[in-house]
């Protein structure tokens, strides 16, 4: 009797040539790949070669011979790829290599090969030099094999360049790709800078994302009542945005009551009562894994707003629609800064972190800080046409019973900004 070893690093079966392409999905020309859950109205393959050929470009300029991605968000951005996003969010194991030309190689978890060889982004697939390393100690012996076979591929595919980016890694796994004559290079930064100006694919994915993102907030809204806890809204949240086509949702900022003071506490088993306030902020990845977010405050009925929690939401609707009203293609950071609403004293230190921030496939770049801020967490940029950022505010006294979070997305355009969160605000607290 013969023994059959399975080696599970194999990728001999991996069927490269025919590019193993889902037997449900159309054409690749036509757009459409492995599942109906994503609007047809997008074209997939545009939307993965425009991704890629702006990140080619950038490399090209910056003088790398190739960049190897463990972020999953980079990698999605780069080839249209994923496979088990929050694993592999906290497991640098799955990586790519990608060069300024020539084949793109996927280093993936072993017997998943197929989840992404259906992507023509991809050229071949081999078994990551990673995997549970961490887990098993063995950190120290996998660096130097991973790194003989990224420099290997750099030397052959770099173009004559040894400049190679890495957006995250461990530091024995840069030590041993320096040590073979790398120029190692963080460029998670650079990456995020290319990500910022979104091609007019990436725009429709984040309308898309929003819609879904705005019927998981209706539900919500219709949702509250007397006795409800967060937790059971926040899970009628997550349930809309996944039968939206969403993916999941990175907080869990749901809070009602003296929780909404200060801002940042995480949906619990509260029960909401009569009067409370609800606030909530959507942080959503939905559609092909863009971003959608946007805040609301409700109020639990019956009966009708305080003056106080009238005034405390007209000064966050104030703040968002004096920020977005400001906002000018070819502004600087710094301007938008300085023209930014001004926040009340006894408002400043629960002030929001941000006056408004990029979005794309998660919370991005550009990060533009309150001026009193500017100098700790600003940086000096031009907001520029094809950028989406979100405007933020959050309204709450230190000490007070409640505060407000509102908060809406828009696009930078040619011309000035478009509106891309749609859901009203509640007329009961900004009638006179």
């Amino acid at each position: 009797m013969s023994i059959v070893v399975f080696d599970p690093d194999s990728t001999e079966d991996v069927d490269f040539k025919d590019r193993m392409r889902h037997p449900a999905a159309a054409d690749p020309a036509g757009g459409m790949w492995l599942s109906d859950t994503e609007p047809s109205f997008i074209d997939a393959d545009a939307l993965r070669k425009g991704r890629l050929t702006k990140l080619r470009s950038w490399m090209r300029e910056a003088g790398y011979g190739g960049v190897v991605l463990f972020d999953p968000y980079n990698q999605r951005y780069a080839t249209g790829s994923r496979n088990m996003f929050g694993y592999f969010l906290r497991n640098s194991t799955r990586y790519f290599f990608i060069p300024t030309e020539g084949p793109i190689v996927l280093f993936e978890y072993p017997q998943s090969y197929h989840v992404s060889m259906v992507l023509d982004t991809i050229d071949e697939a081999r078994p990551s030099k990673l995997v549970w390393s961490s887990v098993s100690g063995r950190d120290d012996e996998t660096a130097g094999p991973f790194a003989d076979e990224i420099t290997e591929l750099l030397k052959k595919h770099g173009g004559g360049s040894m400049k190679l980016g890495l957006d995250r890694c461990s530091h024995l796994q840069a030590l041993a790709l320096e040590k073979r004559g790398c120029e190692v290079k963080d460029c998670q930064g650079e990456i995020l800078a290319v990500r910022a100006v979104k091609t007019p694919e990436e725009v429709k994915c984040l309308q898309a994302s929003m819609a879904g993102a705005e019927a998981a907030v209706a539900a919500v809204r219709e949702a509250i009542k007397p006795g409800v806890s967060e937790n059971e809204l926040f899970a009628i949240m997550y349930h809309e945005v996944i039968r939206q086509g969403g993916e999941f949702i990175e907080t869990r900022l749901l809070t009602s009551g003296q929780r909404t003071n200060p801002w940042f506490n995480e949906a619990s088993g509260r029960k909401i009562r009569p009067g409370e306030l609800v606030a909530l902020d959507t942080d959503t990845i939905g559609c092909y894994g863009y971003y959608s977010d946007f805040s609301r405050t409700f109020r639990c009925g019956p009966g009708k707003p305080t003056p106080y929690q009238k005034s405390l939401y007209r000064m966050a609707h104030d703040q968002v629609q004096h920020n977005i009203g400001i906002v000018k293609p070819g502004m600087a950071f710094r301007e938008i800064a300085e023209k930014a609403w001004k926040i009340p004293d006894r408002f400043v230190d629960q002030r929001y972190t941000s006056v408004m921030h990029g979005v794309g496939m998660h919370g991005e770049t550009p990060f533009i800080a309150h001026s009193m801020d500017y100098e700790t967490y600003g940086r000096d940029g031009i907001i520029v046409p094809g950028m989406v950022v979100s405007v933020e505010s959050y309204i709450g006294e230190k000490g007070g019973r409640e505060g407000v979070k509102l908060e809406d997305e828009i696009l930078i355009t040619e011309t000035g900004t478009e509106l891309l969160s749609r859901f009203p605000y509640e007329d009961e607290f900004l009638d006179k």
